[in-house]
């Protein structure tokens, strides 16, 4: 595998710092917890299932995003659409953080491994 293609969990994996199911069970909380717009909309009542299915039939389409179309095609409105960004953005949980989570890694390990694997992966890129 080419290091500059090389996933933070594959590199914590071959460091033996985490395990296969270590990266499913932070993965599995990553998709529990990053809801999708149409997801957190349906949620609120603004869409309904066939509404989304009709937003997802265009975006695979035009390959515009979900948000965009949803308010050209008025489903949601512009306030709608930035508060469900605002909440996408505010409970998002990245797989570093799931780790935490899971107690498979501390945070103060979880930094130090970051730097190393963002320092590899730059002087991957240079080479």
């Amino acid at each position: 595998m080419a290091k500059d293609y090389l996933h933070f969990g594959q590199f914590l994996l071959e460091k033996g710092l985490i395990s296969e199911t270590d990266i499913l069970n932070a993965r599995f909380i990553q998709k529990k917890s990053n809801l999708k717009i149409g997801e957190l909309a349906g949620a609120k009542g603004w869409l309904t299932t066939d509404d989304i299915y009709r937003i997802l039939v265009i975006q695979e389409e035009t390959l515009e995003k979900f948000g965009e179309i949803a308010v050209r095609e008025r489903y949601l409105t512009r306030i709608q659409l930035a508060e469900i960004l605002n909440e996408q953005e505010d409970a998002y949980v990245f797989f570093g953080e799931a780790l935490v989570r899971t107690g498979v890694i501390n945070e103060r390990d979880l930094i130090e491994q970051l730097k190393e694997f963002n320092k590899m992966r730059l002087q991957g890129l240079q080479t």
